[in-house]
């Protein structure tokens, strides 16, 4: 029958089987899910603060600052030098805390604000990657060492830490210098270990406090092009305080910041 007593006969291609049309269901629903679950994330909130507030004797250097940064976004951070950018990174990256009481943060979905000092450490050491001005690397530790530290204090093993170690170090073009120590290597190959550092515990979020300020120029564009690379490779989290152009004007957006406010967002 052809009529309208047999509609699926005559919407079936004859020549797919039953099973074939099972699995092309299954595969335009996957499709789906898988924009969705893509939507979900790039509006999922990574890190929400609010309020905070921090005084250092009768100087109030943060003045109530409130921020949202989703999940595998590029923020920067700018502003003039005393405006309060590096307290404010610092706070944020559970270096510090606030001065006042009545504060939220909230990263990758864990409120911060009731956590003992030791669950803070535990959590930073795993949630979050640090990269400074100056790459703190420690001298008497070769490259892979120093890569592989965070991972120690982890508790993970010493065999699955240097393997992870060593992985990181060859995406980032040092398979070759990975039993150099600190002083045997360029300014630019310290602060890529420095990021293999950061990266060694897959943090949610890698913050970062004027990573290229003590690169030369060329070095700087390849560290600032490598962060972008990372994001897009694992999706993570960056937030970096910066005075240079580039950096800034390559991120996904500019937090302003003067007088301990945000006073633009862009």
């Amino acid at each position: 029958m052809t009529g309208r007593g047999s509609p699926v006969r005559t919407r079936l291609n004859p020549h797919h089987s039953p099973v074939e049309v099972v699995l092309s269901g299954f595969f335009f629903m996957f499709l789906f899910l898988k924009n969705s679950i893509f939507v979900v994330l790039r509006n999922y909130s990574m890190i929400k603060a609010e309020n905070l507030h921090k005084k250092y004797g009768d100087l109030e250097v943060l003045k109530g600052v409130s921020l949202h940064i989703k999940k595998g976004e590029v923020v920067s951070i700018v502003g003039p030098s005393g405006a309060g950018k590096t307290t404010l990174l610092q706070l944020i990256g559970t270096l510090d805390k606030p001065t006042n009481n009545d504060y939220q943060l909230i990263i990758n979905q864990t409120d911060l604000k009731g956590l003992s000092d030791k669950e803070l450490s535990k959590f930073r050491n795993r949630q979050i990657g640090f990269i400074f001005q100056f790459h703190q690397l420690l001298p008497e530790f070769t490259a892979l060492e120093n890569v592989a530290i965070p991972a120690y204090i982890a508790g993970i093993d010493k065999k699955t830490a240097d393997k992870k170690a060593a992985e990181l170090l060859d995406l980032l073009g040092l398979s070759e210098r990975k039993d150099h120590k600190p002083g045997k290597l360029s300014g630019g190959e310290q602060q890529r270990v420095a990021v293999a550092r950061a990266l060694i515990n897959n943090p949610a979020v890698i913050m970062a406090d004027e990573p290229s300020g003590n690169l030369d120029s060329e070095n700087a564009k390849q560290l600032h092009k490598l962060f972008f690379e990372l994001r897009d490779r694992f999706n993570q989290t960056f937030v970096i305080v910066t005075h240079n152009e580039e950096l800034a004007g390559m991120s996904d957006r500019k937090l302003f910041m003067k007088d301990g406010v945000i006073i633009e967002n862009q």
